[in-house]
C-alpha cells in the first residue's frame, strides 16, 4: 500500500481548470468563479504562463464601488500583492501539504514546461488522495480562459 504522502502531484492535482488573463475585471472574476463553483483562480498571460492566484477571498477584500467601477479595473493588480507559491508535477504530496501550511494557503498550482499552468493542488483534492479517492484516469490538463465576458449594461439616462 503506497503512503498517501509518497504521492505526486500529478497523482491528484486538478487536472481541469477555469482561469482568467490579468486584464480581466474582479467582476468577471468573480462571475467565473461563481458558475464554475471554484475558489481558486489562475490568472494566466496569453501563453499559459502563471501570473498568480486569485481566491474569493481576494475579491471581496478589495472589492470597492459598484459593478461600473468593479469593470475598470484588472485582477492583475490583486495578483501583484502577494507572493504565489507552486509546484511542479513530481513533487511529493506531504512537501506540497508543507509549503501549504507555511504559505497559509489552501491551493497551489502546478507549472509544467516554461512555467505553464498544468493544474492546481487543492485542499479538497488533498483529502480526496487520503480518502483514497485517486483517479485511475489521468486525462491532459485542460485550461479554459474566457468562457464568457461581462460587459456591464447601464440604463438609459432620462432626458429632459
Amino acid at each position: 500500500m503506497t503512503d498517501v504522502r509518497d504521492l505526486t502531484v500529478a497523482q491528484v492535482m486538478s487536472r481541469i481548470l477555469v482561469a482568467v488573463t490579468p486584464e480581466e475585471s474582479p467582476l468577471l472574476a468573480w462571475e467565473i468563479m461563481r458558475r464554475a463553483d471554484v475558489h481558486h483562480l489562475p490568472v494566466v498571460d496569453a501563453g499559459g504562463r502563471l501570473q498568480g492566484v486569485i481566491t474569493r477571498e481576494d475579491l471581496t477584500a478589495h472589492w470597492s464601488g459598484g459593478p461600473i467601477e468593479q469593470s475598470h479595473v484588472h485582477v492583475h493588480t490583486l495578483v501583484s500583492e502577494h507572493r504565489c507559491p507552486h509546484t511542479t508535477l513530481e513533487a511529493r504530496l506531504a512537501d506540497v501539504a508543507t509549503a501549504m501550511l507555511a504559505a497559509g494557503v489552501d491551493a497551489i498550482p502546478v507549472l509544467g514546461e516554461s512555467a505553464r499552468l498544468v493544474g492546481m493542488v487543492t485542499a479538497t483534492d488533498m483529502l480526496r488522495a487520503v480518502a483514497g479517492e485517486i483517479p485511475e484516469r489521468r486525462e491532459p490538463p485542460e485550461l479554459m480562459t474566457g468562457m464568457f465576458r461581462l460587459v456591464p449594461v447601464l440604463p438609459p439616462v432620462p432626458t429632459r
